[in-house]
């Protein structure tokens, strides 16, 4: 017989919810484990990785008293400061649990990039709209040569009228318009190649965006790629889109939208997220959406 005692474990809540959809399996998933009490940070990254999402996400009581709850938010490979589409789907599985309660509308969560305020509002139908206030941005420009080494990743050609500019919300996205909607759905990057032009540059990776024609239910069309964190393409993704809503409002280029816009994503992965882009007089930008919850049970740790 063996002498090792059984590892000891313990049940935790955990949810996987589905973020800028009210359809099930049309957004992006996001893992939430509810109550991370005790675990290290070698156990979160195990779980992340083996849950095998963009990011998967950890509930902790909060450090600061102005805040509701903390979260970490981990990829299959590293720890983010901060994530969009996991810090939607995070608050939503804790409304839905009972675990916190929204006072007038409003939450804020605690991670690594700071307090974030989150916004909650009745939907026309399904679960709430939640949004997220985008941190404040810093920007960089690429320069002639990062933009030709650029195209040639994508084998497609980059509006030279829009700056190409490094955005850095938490997570530090290259964003790029394509001449329109179609020319962003055409793109197959040289993912390798990306890869090492995102770690020489210090990005989190690649946000394209293009305008939709007239008459369509969105503004721009939006694609994100981060193969520099094992994810080619994340299917919706919320500091992506932050980061194009961020470039769009610092070069002057929301004249046709002052309050906001909306956005689609997902199409080419199989999905149909829908992304709402606010931006309040107060100059802040605020990106939300609505999420539903597809898996429900425990977790052992």
């Amino acid at each position: 017989m063996s002498s090792h005692a059984p590892h000891a474990t313990r049940e935790v809540p955990f949810k996987q919810v589905d973020v800028f959809t009210a359809r099930p399996y049309q957004g992006n998933p996001v893992a939430v484990i509810l109550d991370a009490t005790g675990m290290d940070s070698l156990q979160m990254q195990q779980i992340a990785n083996w849950t095998n999402l963009s990011e998967t996400t950890f509930v902790l009581p909060p450090q600061d008293p102005a805040a509701n709850y903390r979260v970490r938010i981990f990829t299959p490979q590293d720890e983010l400061p901060f994530a969009g589409h996991p810090t939607l789907g995070t608050a939503h599985a804790l409304l839905e649990s009972g675990l916190i309660q929204a006072f007038s509308g409003r939450l804020v969560q605690e991670c690594a990039a700071g307090l974030i305020e989150l916004t909650v509002s009745p939907s026309h139908g399904g679960s709430p709209e939640i949004a997220f206030q985008l941190p404040t941005a810093k920007f960089t420009l690429l320069d002639a040569s990062q933009i030709d080494e650029l195209e040639a990743i994508l084998g497609a050609a980059i509006e030279r009228s829009f700056p190409v500019t490094l955005t850095d919300v938490g997570p530090r996205w290259t964003i790029a318009q394509l001449k329109n909607a179609e020319a962003v759905l055409a793109v197959q990057p040289d993912f390798a190649s990306m890869a090492k032009f995102d770690l020489a540059l210090g990005a989190s990776g690649v946000t394209l965006f293009g305008p939709h024609q007239p008459g369509h239910s969105a503004t721009y069309e939006v694609r994100s790629f981060a193969p520099s964190h094992g994810v080619n393409e994340d299917p919706v993704c919320g500091s992506g889109n932050g980061s194009v809503a961020a470039a769009l409002l610092h070069h002057g280029r929301t004249r046709s939208h002052t309050s906001g816009y909306t956005a689609t994503q997902g199409i080419k992965v199989g999905r149909a997220g829908h992304i709402t882009v606010q931006y309040p007089p107060n100059g802040s930008i605020h990106i939300g959406g609505q999420s539903v919850t597809c898996v429900e049970g425990v977790i052992r740790i």
